[in-house]
């Protein structure tokens, strides 16, 4: 029987002091073998706009290919947590919606959902969704769902005034019930500050090395995505020339007959 992670193994590793890794998935396949790597969290991130769906922001995306992609990677995970990241508008209009539909992720097989930025109705969200049993992540700094009010891609907390102002968004979602909280594109000094204030563990995209996790999009990490790279992310392999090169030869291969062979017929 394998051991799952629950929000108190995340807790435990930020008490001692032992770093956790968080990377998204969209599918069954990819979700399976992230799990048999022991990655912690496996996260599907409403990056699958961009990476997944040809978008340009994460705002096209909604609640209908969230509940779709969330059960594809539920089915394939065992050990990990599976956090499913609420699209825009999915949890802003009122409390009753947003339980609604974030229990709808839960009933398809996640653990717990992720919920960006900072204010009194997300506030409350966040503690009616604990209060129901659904464990929440929180997300500050950079939240792309809010892209058009913060101006472009911006880093954020890059004063001491604006890191206090973050620490401080931490400490009230903190209080309103949230595991975790993602810290996106942050400076370094800023995140370490913040993730050694705060009880809950901290999750860094692209805030440095401090904080008590990381997590990147799969894509990126496999070198699968290549329409851009953010500057955090590490490419660990090259799945655009395998993939070129893995279609090329069997496009060759059946223009010149040499597919199928006799092993591969009835």
């Amino acid at each position: 029987m394998v051991k799952k992670i629950t929000v108190g193994t995340i807790q435990k590793y930020k008490d001692n002091n032992e770093k956790f890794s968080v990377l998204t998935a969209y599918d069954y396949s990819t979700a399976k073998y992230l799990d048999e790597a022991g990655i912690d969290i496996v996260l599907i991130g409403d990056s699958l706009a961009m990476v997944a769906l040809g978008y340009e922001t994460t705002h096209s995306v909604g609640i209908e290919e969230m509940s779709v992609f969330t059960k594809a990677v539920a089915k394939g995970v065992q050990r990990a947590m599976v956090v499913t990241d609420m699209p825009f508008l999915s949890y802003h209009t009122d409390v009753s919606s947003a339980i609604k539909n974030c229990g709808q992720m839960i009933k398809f097989g996640a653990n717990a959902v992720k919920i960006e930025g900072f204010n009194e109705h997300i506030l409350n969200v966040i503690r009616r969704l604990t209060e129901t049993g659904i464990p929440v992540m929180g997300h500050l700094g950079f939240t792309p769902q809010f892209l058009n009010t913060l101006g472009g891609y911006k880093i954020q907390g890059k004063t001491r005034e604006a890191a206090q102002e973050i620490l401080k968004q931490a400490k009230e979602l903190e209080k309103a019930g949230v595991f975790s909280i993602v810290l996106e594109m942050i400076p370094q000094d800023s995140a370490k500050y913040i993730t050694e204030n705060i009880s809950v563990p901290t999750i860094s995209c692209g805030a440095g090395r401090y904080c008590d996790a990381q997590v990147l999009v799969s894509d990126d990490v496999f070198g699968k995505f290549s329409d851009f790279k953010p500057k955090f992310a590490r490419k660990y392999g090259d799945m655009k020339s395998l993939i070129l090169e893995c279609a090329k030869r069997f496009n060759d291969d059946v223009k010149s007959g040499n597919f199928p062979s006799e092993e591969e017929i009835f």
